[in-house]
């Protein structure tokens, strides 16, 4: 059976043209699929799943005899169309494993040209689903003077890609901003601090894209859901709110006094 499985995944391969590529859209490392290519060994059951969702098989079906295999799969197969949301879903699909140590609640900080001279917080969840990474957002912001009331809720998809995280947003508004964030962390095994940059529109003054320094915070299990709703929101720069270590990296990420950066000269 092992063989069986080694023939077939290499007629699959043989079909897709590139195996450096297959590797890359299935995640996996390339020594380790090429042992699987020359049958000197099995996949686990989990890395198993991720290579039949990516050539769209059952599992069992790949431990057929070869002869049968190509007769279904590659010879009389229809011919498979790429279609647009192939392009997304292979860089998100199956992210479970490389991002787990992330999963759970923060509080992420970045600046914005509708709060100016503050840092805006937000409580962002991270949770596996069938084996996508999602995240979901929560913005809550208020003026001192109760001028300006904003919350949004965001929902978006993660993926780890050569040391970094990718987070695709949308708004669940009326305008649907999209947002990208990437974050780089310092060390995989450090996961209380995770620094990186975002991009997104600003709902004021205009509809103005903007790209800041971020910087997310792990929440202690010991902090409630209310506390850490309650703790979001518009805070000064200046405070004694923001973590040392938050301000320092909103305030000096960018080397100026301009904690954010908009294309003025689109407007």
């Amino acid at each position: 059976m092992d063989q069986y499985f080694s023939q077939n995944l290499r007629s699959l391969c043989a079909e897709q043209g590139s195996i450096a590529k297959v590797c890359r859209d299935i995640g996996i490392n390339r020594q380790q699929f090429n042992r699987y290519l020359s049958g000197n060994g099995m996949p686990s059951a989990h890395t198993l799943r991720r290579i039949s969702h990516h050539f769209r098989l059952p599992e069992a079906e790949l431990m057929t005899p070869p002869d049968a295999f190509a007769q279904r799969h590659i010879h009389n197969a229809p011919s498979k169309k790429r279609v647009p949301i192939d392009i997304l879903d292979n860089v998100f699909r199956d992210q479970s494993r490389n991002l787990r140590r992330y999963l759970g609640f923060y509080h992420g900080h970045f600046c914005t040209p509708s709060w100016e001279g503050m840092a805006l917080r937000t409580l962002i969840w991270l949770q596996e689903q069938d084996g996508y990474v999602v995240c979901h957002t929560y913005e809550s912001a208020v003026m001192p003077d109760d001028s300006i009331r904003q919350k949004t809720r965001y929902s978006g998809l993660l993926s780890w890609r050569g040391n970094r995280i990718y987070l695709i947003e949308n708004a669940f508004s009326d305008d649907g901003f999209v947002s990208e964030t990437i974050l780089f962390p310092a060390h995989r095994q450090q996961v209380k601090y995770l620094r990186g940059m975002t991009a997104g529109v600003a709902s004021r003054p205009r509809l103005s894209p903007y790209s800041s320094p971020t910087i997310w915070k792990r929440i202690s299990e010991t902090v409630s859901a209310r506390e850490a709703i309650h703790a979001c929101g518009a805070i000064p720069l200046n405070s004694t709110r923001l973590d040392p270590t938050i301000r320092k990296f909103l305030t000096t990420s960018q080397g100026t006094d301009q904690h954010f950066s908009t294309p003025t000269d689109l407007f």
